[in-house]
């Protein structure tokens, strides 16, 4: 990557074949897109650290943000690791009851797992909770008026602590634990620590009067969500835009670092993206198909950040919300991969 170019302010975009790419391959995108991946909004080729390929679809542009869903997830786990590395949070084993001693469990033999938890098990999604996998009552989360005394009373039942099960109230509660111990919401602290110093566009407060379907997840989103109690959101609720997307992958691929600033040790990114039996790392998705390395930060609906090291290669997607959307892991490795050229 050239070091003395960053797309702080602005991005490079330059002819494929500059960057090692195949622009024939890359121009075939497009009718894919439209005729097999039709609630795709934006869509960002990174190579080397300058835009290779760039498209929009039914009217949007290069700095509309949208609602990427679980996409959120990578961006809180950046936010834990900027908070151990500025000794906010001593560590990553530090137990999550450390951060709410305000708690009062629910029940006593549910407590004695609960005790056992930690950071490092809410990031890797190895925390025991009352609900079967892949079936997580959000709806209920979404009606209480207290967010995290819900996610700690479910939090410790149903499993075993270091059993592999998705949850995004777990991470809505590592929000609360940037919150508990940098006395920020995640939104302030992101703007402050992340967002700002890469160039990403700084998302504002919008206060949320109201906490329906379309406020939490639809068409009113705007900004980050938060929970009743002002609680940035966790595990969903943050608006991107597609290039911005593509900053936050290049400092990953950068191993943390920008310009001259190291944003995020580089003992985290490693840690959050070492490969594992679960394919499942801080927060992020993990990939090992025909040798080559991936690892993504995924979305309902089809948003995606995706990381391809061995490449220097990101590609990021904005979607529209689309129930069963396909799976966009097809076109990253049919497509775009291949368009590399060794």
């Amino acid at each position: 990557m050239n070091r003395n170019y960053w797309p702080t302010t602005d991005w490079q975009t330059s002819d494929p074949a500059t960057l090692g790419m195949d622009a024939e391959q890359l121009s075939a995108l497009e009718a894919k897109i439209k005729s097999d991946y039709s609630n795709i909004n934006g869509i960002v080729v990174v190579r080397n650290g300058a835009i290779a390929y760039e498209q929009y679809f039914k009217g949007y542009g290069t700095d509309d943000p949208h609602h990427v869903a679980s996409v959120t997830k990578s961006i809180v786990s950046a936010l834990i690791g900027i908070a151990i590395d500025a000794e906010f949070i001593k560590h990553v084993d530090q137990k999550v009851l450390d951060f709410f001693p305000d708690y009062v469990p629910d029940d006593a033999a549910a407590n004695l797992q609960k005790r056992e938890i930690t950071i490092r098990h809410l990031l890797t999604m190895t925390a025991p909770y009352a609900f079967e996998d892949w079936h997580e009552p959000l709806e209920q989360l979404c009606k209480s008026s207290d967010w995290i005394k819900y996610t700690l009373d479910i939090l410790g039942h149903q499993g075993n602590v270091g059993d592999f099960k998705y949850s995004t109230a777990g991470a809505h509660l590592l929000s609360a634990v940037i919150t508990r111990s940098t006395g920020k919401s995640a939104r302030e602290f992101a703007n402050e620590r992340l967002f700002r110093p890469i160039g990403m566009t700084e998302i504002p407060d919008y206060e949320m009067k109201l906490f329906g379907f379309d406020d939490l997840f639809g068409v009113n989103v705007k900004g980050w969500v938060e929970d009743p109690n002002r609680i940035t959101t966790g595990g969903w609720g943050l608006t991107l835009s597609p290039r911005d997307m593509a900053r936050f992958g290049l400092l990953y691929l950068n191993r943390g670092k920008w310009e001259n600033n190291q944003i995020i040790s580089e003992t985290w990114i490693e840690e959050s993206t070492a490969m594992n039996p679960n394919h499942y790392g801080y927060l992020w998705w993990l990939r090992e198909e025909d040798g080559i390395y991936t690892y993504s930060a995924l979305g309902d609906g089809g948003n995606v950040i995706c990381c391809i090291p061995e490449k220097n290669l990101i590609v990021t997607i904005a979607s529209e919300f689309t129930l069963q959307p396909r799976d966009r892991w097809p076109l990253i490795k049919d497509c775009i991969i291949p368009s590399v050229l060794e």
